[in-house]
């Protein structure tokens, strides 16, 4: 069994390349610049969601689709290529990294998801749907800033955040491709144990032995802070709209689907902190 990864040097890609090494397979890396892979240490094929080809794929039996991240594009499109390719090519299997509650939720970073899930459902091919929750990085990757201004920005108000490392996710997708039991599933995964950023603010404090406050912000000062930080307006505005709905609960879960799936218990925030501040 070949399996293959999308976006094979992006964050997510790369650990679950190196999860899925650990674990004695030899996955194929598909990388849209492949000298940015030959770190990796595994075959490493040509491959662009914009112009996905299906010679990339022959000889692959599961292709872990982890889904773009490129929000100037019309991302469902990109995938729909993927897909397209992966039939073409005679893929069996494809396992698709979505987004939590992809199915209710309104947060703007869902309109992709929901139309792949389509696109996926109808092609044909067998499928696994990991729709994955908030990364704990995503917060704890601007720790530096925080430190430096004592505070922590947001608008995502008393929201409980049921978010995990990425290495929890990436876990996520080694269990299942390794074992064809998940075929045909759909899994909600987030973290076990959900916090605020309130709470993280005070986690942050705690570890780094200063004051550092959490500043909950109107979702447009919030977009307007960021794009302030040099960030994209398509990608403040989609950061302050999570934000938003993550006050309203979009972003907790406490199934424990996550943990139960990697056998193991979700990386508690302190410790993702604790790396971050390292």
């Amino acid at each position: 069994m070949t399996i293959a990864i999308t976006g094979a040097t992006g964050q997510l890609g790369r650990l679950a390349i190196a999860g899925l090494k650990a674990r004695g397979a030899a996955p194929v890396a598909l990388a849209r610049d492949p000298a940015r892979a030959a770190d990796l240490g595994v075959e490493t094929r040509a491959f662009d969601y914009n112009a996905a080809d299906a010679a990339a794929l022959q000889g692959i039996n599961t292709l872990v689709l982890i889904s773009s991240s490129d929000l100037e594009r019309d991302r469902a499109e990109q995938h729909r290529n993927v897909i397209a390719a992966a039939q073409a090519a005679g893929v069996r299997r494809i396992i698709y990294t979505s987004i939590l509650r992809a199915d209710q939720s309104a947060m703007f970073l869902v309109q992709a998801h929901g139309p792949t899930e389509a696109a996926l459902h109808a092609s044909g091919l067998a499928v696994t749907i990991l729709r994955n929750g908030w990364y704990t990085e995503n917060y704890t990757g601007a720790l530096g800033a925080a430190l430096q201004h004592g505070a922590i920005i947001g608008a995502a108000g008393q929201g409980k955040l049921s978010t995990a490392a990425r290495a929890d996710y990436a876990e996520a997708i080694v269990v299942t491709a390794l074992d064809d039991a998940h075929i045909g599933k759909t899994y909600e995964l987030a973290g076990d144990t959900a916090f605020t950023l309130e709470e993280l603010a005070a986690e942050v404090s705690r570890q780094a032995g200063k004051p550092v406050a959490y500043v909950n912000l109107p979702q447009a000062d919030y977009a307007k802070a960021l794009e302030g930080f040099g960030l994209p307006p398509v990608l403040t505005a989609a950061l302050a709209d999570s934000d938003h709905h993550a006050a309203q609960g979009a972003l907790f879960d406490d199934s424990r689907t996550l943990s139960a799936l990697i056998g193991r218990p979700t990386t508690p925030m302190a410790e993702t902190v604790r790396a971050a501040l390292a």
